[in-house]
């Protein structure tokens, strides 16, 4: 890609140089002057490079004594010849070589000879605006390209242009209607940004950097120097390009680039396996081996700019703490059924009431189960000895008939079969409520 000072037109085709013409002048018209008498090796070309008085270095002796006789007007009109001749080859010209402009009196004949003569070297990719011929008074402009990096519409690629400063770049390429930045290198040692290109040539031009748009009053200037004078730090992967502002000034826009490794931890859950235990049985189960959780490790590199995330890539990925199973025991043994079978003692399935008669019907009842359980029928002891109304063992229980739990008979079966009690034993069986009984 090349932006072209001139049009197409005036764009310079590769050529092969020409060795330095032995007379200034030789491309120019010459009008050669006719004698009566031809005389080899005169002319105003000759007569151009060599004094009269110089003697030739080719020809005849026998020659020279020839011219000798000439007349004085033909002489004279050849010496005439000659001058003028020599003037018409010199002539003035401008080269303005990249901006740098100079006046110049040459005796060139062509732009090629001028640019030979003055050391210009022209490539393929470069502009000069004119060529053949070279006239008196010509402005011959050159201009060498330069190969800069850009995004156009968002991708980076590298272009070449003859423009002389960022805005003209960056104008030339709008043109086309693409969005354009110019992306400095920070290759350059020290990490400068570089550019091949001063910013603008006269005029204002914007820094962005940090949140913040600073004005440069005179811009005719690097972009490394541009931040220098204004204070600007770069960073080791800060990002540096020159865009046109909405304003139509040319903008150095600075963008801060931080990648960091941000490292992250997730749990690895562990198994669990069983072992079967022939001595237990099969609702009872213990843990062999406790299980512990892995941790897996993620590292990832992430890229911000401007404190906005824009990539993010996996550097590793690893369990870095394995998880420990869990081993758990499981019986294999089948309870066995237990069968209750009621005392003879017990209550007839029919619900007939159990009786104690004789003379503990005629005793305080309720008192007595005040005192031992707070009048609560299905109550048991901290110890887990004494169960319901009148506090009964279980041996107690069964010796008077009872079956199961006392605290699981009903209220009226517990005072029955304490009544019972009583009438075997009397109210010792409650050394300190039965008094109760005689309230």
């Amino acid at each position: 890609m090349s932006t072209g000072f001139e049009p197409e037109a005036h764009r310079r085709v590769p050529h092969t140089r020409h060795a330095p013409h032995p007379v200034p002048g030789h491309l120019d018209g010459w009008s050669p002057v006719q004698f009566s008498t031809l005389i080899p090796g005169l002319s105003a070309r000759a007569r151009a490079t060599s004094s009269p008085d110089e003697s030739p270095t080719t020809g005849h002796r026998s020659g020279r004594a020839r011219i000798l006789p000439i007349t004085a007007a033909a002489a004279a009109l050849v010496l005439a010849g000659g001058t003028a001749a020599f003037a018409h080859a010199q002539k003035t010209v401008t080269l303005d070589v990249n901006g740098e402009v100079a006046q110049l009196s040459t005796f060139a004949g062509s732009v090629d000879g001028l640019l030979d003569d003055q050391g210009v070297v022209v490539g393929e990719r470069d502009v000069v605006s004119q060529s053949g011929a070279l006239r008196e008074g010509a402005e011959i402009v050159v201009r060498h390209a330069h190969q800069v990096s850009v995004t156009v519409d968002g991708q980076e690629t590298s272009v070449w242009t003859t423009a002389l400063t960022a805005d003209e770049a960056l104008d030339s390429l709008a043109a086309r209607g693409q969005s354009v930045a110019l992306v400095a290198s920070r290759s350059a040692a020290g990490g400068r940004p570089e550019l091949a290109l001063d910013l603008t040539l006269h005029g204002p031009a914007d820094v962005v950097v940090d949140g913040t748009t600073l004005e440069v009053t005179d811009a005719d200037a690097s972009v490394a120097q541009v931040l220098g004078e204004l204070g600007v730090t770069l960073n080791a992967l800060d990002r540096v390009s020159v865009v046109q502002g909405a304003s139509g000034r040319v903008q150095v826009v600075v963008n801060r680039v931080v990648v960091q490794d941000v490292t992250s931890t997730q749990e690895v859950a562990f198994a669990s396996t069983t072992q079967q235990d022939a001595a237990r049985y099969t609702d009872q189960k213990r843990t062999l081996t406790a299980g512990v959780p892995g941790v897996r490790t993620l590292v990832e590199r992430v890229t911000t700019v401007d404190g906005v995330e824009s990539g993010r890539v996996t550097v590793s990925d690893a369990v870095t703490q394995a998880p420990v199973d869990e081993v758990l025991s499981v019986g294999t043994k089948t309870r066995p059924v237990v069968v209750k079978t009621p005392s003879a003692a017990a209550p007839a399935a029919t619900g007939t009431p159990v009786t104690a008669g004789g003379d503990a019907d005629s005793l305080n009842w309720a008192a007595l189960a005040r005192c031992e359980s707070g009048g609560n029928p299905t109550i048991v002891s901290s110890n887990g000895l004494y169960y319901g109304l009148y506090q009964f063992s279980l041996s107690t229980w069964k010796g008077v008939g009872g079956a199961g739990l006392p605290s699981e008979a009903s209220p009226d079966e517990q005072t029955a079969r304490a009544k019972m009690l009583y009438n075997r034993s009397g109210a010792g069986q409650w050394p300190v409520c039965g008094k109760n009984l005689f309230s």
